[in-house]
Formats: C-alpha cells, structure tokens, sequence
C-alpha cells in the first residue's frame, strides 16, 4: 500500500494463490491463502482463472471435472467476485463440452457482429458443433 492511500475494496489474488487454497500443497501456504480468502472481498480477473486452469491441469494433472468442480466451490463463495462471470462461465460450459479451456475462453469473448478466426482445424470443426460463435479459418474462400 502507498503512504497515503486507503486499503483497497478489492483484493486481486496471484494464481498461486487460488493453486495453494485449492490443492493443499503447502500446509503453510494453503493456511495464508485460506485466511485470505475468509477475510477479503476477492476480484478474480479472467485471465487468472485461465493460468489457474492451466496449472491445475498440466503441473498437477487434474482434469476437467476436478478444476470446475474446484472452480464452481471458489466462485460461489460470497466473497468471490469473477471479472466475467458469464465468459468464464461460458467458457466452463464449451471446455466441458470438449473444446479446450483456453480456446473457449478467446471464444467466449467474441460478440454479437464479431467473427473468430483460427488455423487450427480441430478448434474449427469442434467449435462449429458446440458453440454458437462464428468460427472461420484465415485461408476460407481462399482458392
């Protein structure tokens, strides 16, 4: 905090913070993150949620019911605010459906009048039976 200022509203917390409430892995750490969660109005932006899916899943092997299972206990406590809940929700929603996580989300983020496009031909064809986003790749109507 800055000489002068007030506390803040809102606490934002470090992915490593939502990895250490959520797994356990250090006692002493899990400890921390747990009174910081029980006594602060927490903010969690986006793209936290995004490296925090990718940690639980590549470092510590979870998969998807485990994160979302996690995800939902965190984001419904009354403490908890998402910078965007419906994306992220959305997002679940698409992942669980078989798109990635991550995919889902840049997908979740495209709008009404607004157009998605990628090279990646799985996301391509999985994207055009989940989701209702416009999905096109670069090279259409490219001969």
């Amino acid at each position: 905090m800055l000489k002068g200022q007030s506390k803040p509203m809102m606490l934002i917390p470090d992915t490593n913070l939502l990895v250490r409430l959520l797994t356990q892995d250090d006692p002493a750490q899990f400890e921390w993150a747990k009174a910081v969660f029980a006594r602060e109005s927490i903010l969690i932006p986006t793209t936290i949620v995004l490296e925090t899916e990718w940690v639980l899943r590549y470092a510590y092997k979870f998969d998807k019911l485990a994160i979302f299972t996690a995800f939902n206990m965190l984001f419904g406590l009354p403490n908890v605010t998402l910078s965007e809940p419906n994306r992220v929700r959305q997002a679940m929603e698409w992942s669980q459906a078989g798109l990635d996580f991550a995919d889902s989300l840049h997908l979740a983020a495209v709008e009404q009048g607004q157009q998605f496009s990628t090279f990646d031909e799985k996301l391509l064809a999985k994207a055009k039976t989940v989701t209702n986003v416009w999905v096109s790749s670069p090279m259409d109507g490219i001969s």
